[in-house]
């Protein structure tokens, strides 16, 4: 297996569309891959895929080996930028060694985990057999992985190729879960005295709230909640609209509210103020952060109530690091994403945020403060799709196995870790109990926001060390 094989197949990935919810085009393809090359392959009733590969001439007593990726990609793009994810193929350039998609999500999470799986049962390498597990919506919930029935697959060793740093071998994982909060409103008139005015604060660099939470990106959504709820103290501002964010796994990286103001040079002044205080404060990096504001149109405000629980909600809502890690140096162990604020339809506001902990008992208590948070001011709040954590095996006898592959291939050692990002290795764990697991990939950056890129050089080593595990497994 070759990584120009593997970049063969993800870029004719890149021009399927596969939004979390939406693979049934991906699997589609991976039937139909299967059936053209003459490959045992089978799909249960959410839409997960098996494709199986048969033990090489010799390699019979090799013990199966599960390889697994997931079919579905965050779906986000620049504002404004004219793209549609259901039939777009996804626009990348190559360039100063990266695989780049600038106005968009590339895909390559988990896209080039899904090409390795399928450039790996092509190629000649010999090697017992193979299992490939393509499961779906892993980025709004797991879905697929907690939909898995007993017998899906068959192998007791399964490599996770969803993680995003070449040179790093992970053996645990935080658990999560989603807690929405959703306000109902109702409208009353603006009078003539008041100007409308539409602030924006757009440019983040955005991220995936596990890997970047802990990087000090800024959170629009919690920027101009902060800047709006304390000066929303009386009748003199009005808010008609605030829309912010996107997945509840991403960092939001911008967000519009239209307010209506008694003091339009005031509030504006104040803006302006604000923004060189936050420029500053996020200097180091932020470099593309912006604010602007502008006149606007707007006859109605969200009833003043309504608007101050909502503004005072999202400002006291906790969002980052909650607590580090006391075993592992770096690493977070705790944390709240403040995702997206959205108005899906009149009279309806909606709030998601995410929760990550590797450890369970802060993760509930986590879950709980925020629910408390929007509880307090009337708003409905669930909590859903909640995944658990993957405990360190140092034991496994698949990680014995790729240190001593990568030592061997590269001569260094590679790099033994847990991620504060949730993978589905905590879910085959929970159901699959006898599991010996890993998860390894190439080196991504900007994953769940426009300007995802993949290090093509770090492609080689990737695909060489999977290659030779899967060779060399016993």
């Amino acid at each position: 297996m070759t990584s120009e094989a593997v970049l063969e197949i993800f870029k004719e990935i890149t021009r399927i569309p596969r939004e979390s919810g939406h693979e049934g085009p991906m699997t589609d393809y991976l039937c139909n891959w299967a059936k053209a090359r003459g490959l045992e392959y089978k799909t249960d009733p959410i839409g997960n895929v098996l494709i199986i590969k048969p033990a090489s001439q010799g390699k019979e007593d090799v013990p199966t080996i599960v390889l697994q990726a997931h079919q579905d990609m965050v779906c986000e793009k620049i504002s404004g930028f004219d793209f549609d994810f259901s039939k777009d193929p996804i626009p990348f350039e190559i360039e100063d060694g990266w695989m780049i998609a600038k106005n968009t999500t590339l895909g390559a999470d988990d896209g080039i985990g899904v090409a390795a799986c399928l450039a790996l049962m092509e190629s000649g390498t010999p090697s017992g057999r193979i299992e490939s597990l393509f499961t779906i919506s892993e980025e709004t919930g797991m879905d697929g992985a907690n939909a898995l029935e007993e017998g899906f697959f068959t192998g007791k060793t399964l490599i996770n190729l969803d993680s995003e740093d070449e040179g790093q071998l992970f053996i645990g994982c935080a658990g999560g879960e989603h807690t929405d909060a959703v306000f109902k409103y109702e409208t009353e008139p603006i009078k003539n005295d008041y100007s409308i005015i539409e602030l924006h604060i757009y440019g983040a660099q955005g991220g995936h709230s596990g890997d970047d939470i802990n990087k000090h990106r800024a959170n629009t959504v919690k920027l101009m909640s902060d800047f709006l709820a304390w000066r929303f103290t009386s009748g003199e501002l009005l808010l008609c609209s605030i829309i912010g964010g996107g997945k509840s796994n991403a960092i939001a990286r911008d967000c519009t509210a239209v307010v209506a103001a008694k003091d339009a040079s005031s509030l504006l002044a104040a803006f302006e103020t604000y923004a060189r205080e936050q420029k500053h404060e996020y200097s180091d990096t932020e470099p593309g952060l912006s604010f602007s504001a502008e006149p606007a149109k707007c006859s109605r405000a969200i009833s003043f109530a309504v608007a101050s629980r909502l503004l005072k909600a999202l400002a006291t809502c906790p969002h980052g690091v909650e607590k580090m890690s006391p075993d592992i140096e770096g690493l977070v162990q705790t944390s709240t994403n403040l995702a997206a604020v959205s108005m899906p339809e009149d009279g309806v506001i909606k709030v998601a945020t995410s929760q990550r902990s590797s450890v369970e008992a802060e993760l509930d208590a986590l879950v709980n403060k925020v629910a408390a948070v929007f509880t307090k001011v009337g708003a409905e709040v669930s909590s859903y799709s909640k995944y658990p954590g993957w405990n360190p095996n140092l034991k496994s006898n698949i990680l014995q196995i790729c240190v001593r592959s990568y030592r061997m291939l590269f001569s260094q050692e590679p790099l033994v870790l847990a991620i504060h990002a949730g993978l589905e290795c905590g879910l085959f764990l929970e159901k699959f109990p006898d599991l010996d697991m890993i998860s390894f990939g190439p080196t991504l950056r900007g994953v769940h926001a426009p300007g995802e890129k993949l290090e093509l050089a770090s492609m080689d080593r990737f695909v060489k060390l999977l290659d030779d595990v899967v060779c060399n497994f016993k």
